[in-house]
């Protein structure tokens, strides 16, 4: 449902000048209920100025009378064609001066634990530019040396959620492109929850790779082929040395 502009502005005015509940107010305006609440006992929204929803076009008097006659009457913004497709119009993510600083940190970290986001999707988490992530993902940024990969998340510069959601339309690409995934892919194109359950893929050790069509029944056909048979009585036929002649002359003697 689409939200008046200046939400908090206007539940200001709803409530200093008309009776409508707190429950309308804040459903109305996309607060909670006890916001308004707040707002009504001054502990909310303090200095802020009323923002008139009826002069800046967004309601209608018959609807806020409608409203305040019937608790249960749901506020409906007035349409304003000159406002359509306002929503969707989106700058950058606005990131604190305090944290700008740890900005190149997070890309690199992105760029390294997941290759597969654009820079397109890295922009828009994080708030920077393209030109910015290329230089990094090149190593050719100015303070590349000093710069250390750090999760945006810890950083503040995003959240788990939104991390998640685009790291898995990324997971969900690659399965639509037919690749296949290692087990470190896998745990870079899913959530940390997810990839704690995964079980690992069974790998062969490098120290004997080559050799798992190894098969003991090629031995003893190669031992044939090497070593020639031996039979039993030619150990028995042995060479006459000049010892056992003496004994013969000894014996005939």
């Amino acid at each position: 449902m689409a939200k008046p502009l200046m939400a908090k502005a206007t539940a200001v005015w709803l409530v200093d000048n008309t009776t409508i509940s707190f429950k309308q107010i804040a459903d109305f305006v996309g607060m909670h209920e006890l916001e308004v609440q707040g707002i009504a006992d001054g502990d909310v929204a303090a200095g802020v100025k009323g923002f008139d929803p009826i002069a800046n076009n967004q309601l209608t008097q018959d609807e806020i009378e409608a409203a305040q006659s019937d608790p249960l009457h749901k506020l409906k913004l007035k349409f304003n064609p000159a406002a359509t497709g306002e929503e969707k119009r989106r700058g950058p993510r606005y990131t604190p001066l305090s944290k700008r600083q740890d900005r190149p940190n997070s890309i690199l970290w992105l760029v390294k634990f997941h290759p597969e986001l654009s820079d397109g999707q890295i922009a828009k988490l994080v708030g920077t530019t393209k030109p910015t992530i290329q230089s990094i993902r090149e190593r050719t940024h100015w303070n590349i040396t000093n710069m250390q990969p750090i999760d945006p998340v810890a950083l503040g510069l995003c959240k788990q959620s939104e991390l998640d959601a685009i790291v898995q339309k990324a997971a969900a690409k690659k399965a639509a492109e037919g690749g296949v995934m290692s087990d470190d892919e896998r745990r870079k194109l899913v959530s940390t929850e997810q990839s704690l359950e995964m079980e690992n893929a069974p790998k062969i050790p490098t120290a004997i790779e080559g050799l798992e069509t190894f098969s003991l029944s090629e031995e003893p056909e190669s031992k044939e082929e090497e070593e020639p048979i031996v039979d039993a009585d030619s150990f028995f036929n042995l060479p006459k040395g000049s010892g056992e002649e003496e004994n013969e002359d000894d014996l005939r003697q």
